[in-house]
């Protein structure tokens, strides 16, 4: 026994190791494929996975890396110092694919730092770790010494859940020279045991007959599987039973109630009396098929005893004995196959998901990995999904099942903080089923808002001789973002009044935005003071905002009157000296009104009247001088021209565009009334006053005769 189990374990490290060196893998499409075999122990190697997608080992952990199966069960995980895919749990694949030539466990690698994920398969190999079985060790089968030479009986089938070389490969009999043993193929492809008379049975030389039938595997080495059968040579009886079909077959649908008849089998006896009776009876199949169908032994009818789940199994194969009171039977096969209703509704498992996102994401960031499906089939399977509008994200199908949410358009933080996006699942059934999920995030804050003053612009009023530290005006600002970055601080922009800095005059609190004096101010020195104030929230980087301030001091009546001249007498018996005071400063109001305003007309009125007076002899100057002018050419002038009114004459002053005048006689005949003109010679003369040299100017007003 120990070199047996010594010769397994070699085996078994063999098949590992062929089964680490024909691990493959593939990226393209995010798809990584490993073989292992099966029956590991839980943590042993199935591939590299950080080295196959390129993950440096430091960062796995940062980058959050899990592995995901489908179904309950978590088959793998994965080795977080190493980036090794190893095994969760010690797999069987018999009881994982025991109808399945090629079982294959998927699994998806979330890499929730990038949002990104990968399909891991892996083919679990078949060891030889089963050896063919019967469900009835001992057999019992009838046959009538009437029975013909050439006369087919069927037997139990062997099962062997290894697949592949390991299953079933041949069936051997051990008996007498009576039988012998035929395989025939059953619908499916496998291989049913048949016996085979060979010799004519005599109840009277023998009435019982032991057989051996041993059932063997392909593997290596081979395991094997025996049943003993009894065979009862029963007395005459002339006719068997006889179905009348070979095979049943049967389409119902999975939600058909319990209790109801799928399908009556019916078999038939020539004979009579008790060897004509017929009895019904279920040949052992799979446990399965036994909880959920009845026969009735009487009638031949097979009922449903439990609902089907066309998910759990499709197609049920049964094996149905009719036997007569004589022992002799006959077998039956009802082939039953479930077809699908639209029953289960579509499935939305959250792979990954993030639960904040910055306001300033670029499109397209991936906020979430959902995986759909549907466990019907056809139609009824096929799945659309849908994200509810009005969201800035849409859906994508990234790959097969699955689907990204992904950013569509800029979030904004200040407009909405935090959005419950609903994936809706519905199936191509008819009517549709669907379902829905639910996925939360917050926006988180980016520091996009500078601070906003509530005024424009600021004004305050002080008095002066305030005291110092006395609160002046409080500004304030508001900052749309969040946190930190809503955070304000208030400071002053540089300045300078009268020669100092403005901090010595004034300072706001940070915090607050109050502004306070820092020192008592005077009127008569600093009547207006100009400042800016900024606000400065408290995100990196920093956004701020300034804003005006503009602080009138008030007058106060803190000044007495002072004589400027002359100075004060002496105070001791000094008498009135008639001079009147001014104050040098005083208080607005302090002087008469209506006195001030009496002297101001009167200045204005005496220097009005001189300007008029000066205007109306340049004036009368002016005249004088024409009138001269016009009087000298009337003397100069002859002829008959000389009785002409000096006021028919144009004179031109200042042009001097005639330099000479010129004069001419005329005579006309006084009895004739053709008119005869005669020139005589014409005389010059110069009209115009004698014109100064170039450079003498010309007088303004005219000079007047010493005469």
């Amino acid at each position: 026994e120990m070199s047996t189990a010594g010769k397994r374990w070699g085996r078994r490290q063999r098949v590992l190791m062929w089964g680490v060196v024909l691990a493959v893998w593939e990226a393209a499409w995010g798809q990584l494929r490993y073989s292992v075999p099966e029956e590991l122990p839980k943590g042993s190697f199935v591939g590299d996975v950080a080295k196959d997608l390129g993950l440096q080992l430091p960062t796995l952990s940062d980058v959050g890396i899990r592995v995901v199966s489908e179904g309950r069960t978590q088959y793998f995980s994965l080795h977080g110092k190493t980036g090794h895919l190893v095994t969760a749990e010690k797999i069987d694949r018999e009881q994982l694919c025991r109808l399945v030539e090629k079982c294959v466990l998927r699994c998806e690698l979330i890499v929730e730092g990038e949002m990104k994920f990968y399909e891991i398969e892996v083919e679990i190999m078949d060891i030889n770790d089963n050896a063919p079985t019967f469900k009835e060790i001992e057999l019992e089968e009838g046959i009538s010494e009437m029975a013909a030479p050439g006369a087919h009986f069927p037997l139990a089938k062997a099962h062997d859940p290894d697949s592949g070389r390991n299953s079933l490969l041949s069936y051997e009999l051990n008996g007498n020279e009576h039988f012998s043993l035929a395989v025939e193929a059953g619908p499916g492809g496998d291989q049913r045991p048949e016996l085979v008379l060979v010799k004519a049975l005599d109840r009277e030389e023998a009435a019982f007959h032991e057989l051996v039938l041993r059932a063997t595997d392909g593997g290596d080495p081979a395991r094997t599987g025996t049943a003993r059968i009894h065979v009862t040579v029963l007395d005459a009886n002339d006719n068997t039973p006889v179905f009348s079909q070979s095979l049943y077959t049967v389409r119902v649908p999975e939600d058909v109630p319990v209790g109801s008849t799928l399908v009556t089998v019916t078999g038939t006896d020539a004979d009579e009396g008790v060897n004509g009776n017929v009895k019904y009876s279920m040949k052992k199949t799979t446990d399965t098929a036994l909880d959920i169908f009845h026969l009735d032994s009487e009638t031949g009818a097979i009922t449903l005893v439990r609902s089907f789940d066309f998910e759990g199994g499709d197609t049920y194969e049964l094996e149905v004995k009719a036997r007569d009171g004589g022992g002799l039977s006959d077998t039956t096969k009802v082939a039953i196959t479930v077809t699908d209703i639209n029953d289960n509704v579509p499935e939305i498992s959250v792979r990954s998901a993030l639960r904040e996102i910055p306001e300033g994401a670029p499109l397209g960031t991936v906020v979430a990995l959902l995986h759909v499906r549907d466990r019907d089939s056809g139609a009824n399977g096929e799945v659309r999904c849908s994200l509810e509008g009005g969201v800035p994200f849409r859906l994508q199908n990234s790959q097969g099942s699955y689907y990204s949410v992904v950013t569509a358009r800029e979030l904004d933080r200040e407009k909405v903080s935090e959005y419950n996006l609903t994936v809706r699942a519905t199936d191509g059934g008819s009517p549709s089923l669907q379902s829905s999920a639910v996925l939360t995030l917050r926006v988180l804050d980016v520091n996009d808002n500078a601070p906003v003053f509530t005024q424009e612009s600021y004004s305050a009023r002080l008095a002066e001789n305030n005291a110092a530290g006395a609160l002046v005006l409080t500004v304030r600002a508001t900052d749309a973002d969040w946190g930190q970055n809503a955070r304000v601080r208030y400071r002053l922009s540089e300045g300078r009044v009268r020669g100092l800095p403005l901090s010595s005059y004034v300072s706001v609190q940070a915090e607050t935005g109050a502004l306070y004096a820092l020192r008592s101010f005077d009127y008569e020195e600093v009547r207006e003071v100009e400042l800016w104030v900024r606000a400065e929230d408290g995100g990196s980087p920093a956004l701020s905002s300034n804003v005006s301030v503009r602080l009138l001091i008030l007058d106060e009546n803190d000044n007495a009157p002072q004589v400027l001249y002359p100075p004060p007498a002496p105070p001791a018996g000094a008498g009135w000296s008639g001079v009147e005071l001014a104050p040098r400063s005083s208080e607005p109001g302090a002087l008469p009104a209506a006195s001030l305003t009496r002297w101001l007309v009167l200045a204005v009125a005496a220097v009005s009247c001189l300007f008029l007076a000066f205007l109306l002899l340049l004036l009368a100057l002016r005249l004088r001088r024409w009138r001269r002018s016009q009087q000298q050419l009337l003397a100069d002038s002859s002829g008959a021209l000389r009785g002409v009114p000096a006021t028919h004459f144009v004179g031109i002053d200042g042009v001097r565009a005639f330099l000479h005048s010129y004069s001419h006689e005329v005579s006309l005949t006084a009895d004739s009334r053709k008119s005869h003109l005669r020139f005589s010679g014409g005389s010059c003369c110069d009209t115009l006053p004698v014109r100064p040299p170039p450079d003498e100017p010309a007088p303004l007003l005219g000079e007047e005769d010493t005469a």
